[in-house]
């Protein structure tokens, strides 16, 4: 099997944790976990010309990831993390940092013209040049039935408006969400169904998506589409943080389907690595061989 080009687009920065920090990002997370199951994965982002930003390029190398990363007058991102006693992380996002300023260049746009599927957010686009960006690189890629626009909302502090949220529904063609931020959308758009479900087949529908992910935390996860429901319980697992378990659920679910999976095997197998990922420290954990195994 070809191998498909994925691509994680927005921040690329360190999560400063109470260990030290770790590279992380939700849309490098998403490429890492991509990479890992075959495909051809692209980190795309920013980063300043600092010691950060070339320990970043450095730890992308280690992993084995690709990458289209600029270099900008702006220094690296950074993230400072507390994690609470349920493992569950707080974050305090610096602003004015490199990927706030990621460029369209010729190089993102060829990428764009090849690529299967793309994972973006609502936090890169709190800045009007990487917003813009992200929108350019959607636009170019190809429209068919096999591409994959995934935003994965990422509500983060007030990094968000009504306005970005719906402009990226209108581009995207699969909305992947969490509980809580359902619950932000569902007052924001005024919703008037009565539960998740409900909440999500609306988004499903009003916006001509083919699927909604929605994960629950430890109340399970939904996969929507217009034929099917899909849910599966969260295992019990003994948790060192959730920081990446979200992007590593997004990354094999889309990994799985680009390999011909069903929704349910896709969503299944999701379930199983995001419940790996929670009993290891930091967003990006090697992943043992057998769940490459059962994806191909």
């Amino acid at each position: 099997m070809t191998p498909s080009i994925i691509v994680g687009m927005g921040e690329a920065l360190w999560d400063v944790l109470p260990e030290g920090k770790k590279l992380g990002g939700a849309p490098a997370n998403f490429a890492y976990h991509a990479s890992q199951f075959g495909h051809k994965s692209y980190a795309v982002s920013a980063i300043g010309d600092d010691i950060l930003g070339r320990e970043i390029i450095e730890n992308l190398e280690n992993k084995n990831l690709l990458y289209e990363i600029q270099t900008v007058d702006y220094p690296t991102g950074t993230v400072q993390v507390e994690v609470d006693d349920k493992g569950i992380p707080e974050y305090e996002i610096k602003e004015n940092v490199a990927w706030d300023n990621i460029c369209f260049t010729p190089q993102l746009e060829e990428l764009a013209k090849n690529c299967r599927a793309v994972c973006f957010g609502s936090l890169a686009q709190r800045n009007n040049v990487s917003q813009n960006t992200i929108y350019s690189f959607l636009d170019a890629m190809p429209e068919n039935e096999d591409t994959y626009k995934i935003f994965d909302i990422n509500l983060r502090q007030n990094f968000y408006n009504e306005k970005t949220l719906i402009q990226s529904l209108e581009k995207c063609n699969v909305l992947k969400i969490n509980d809580e931020e359902l619950v932000i959308i569902s007052k924001m758009f005024s919703f008037s169904e009565a539960d998740f479900p409900s909440y999500c087949k609306s988004l499903l529908s009003g916006y001509n998506l083919k699927m909604v992910i929605l994960t629950c935390g430890t109340n399970g996860s939904y996969v929507f589409t217009a034929d099917e429901m899909s849910f599966v319980d969260t295992p019990k697992v003994e948790v060192a943080d959730t920081v990446g378990a979200g992007d590593s659920f997004t990354a094999t679910f889309v990994s799985s389907i680009l390999n011909g999976k069903s929704v349910k095997e896709a969503h299944n197998m999701a379930v199983e690595v995001s419940a790996f990922v929670c009993t290891q420290k930091g967003a990006m954990p090697g992943l043992p061989q057998r769940f490459k195994d059962q994806i191909k």
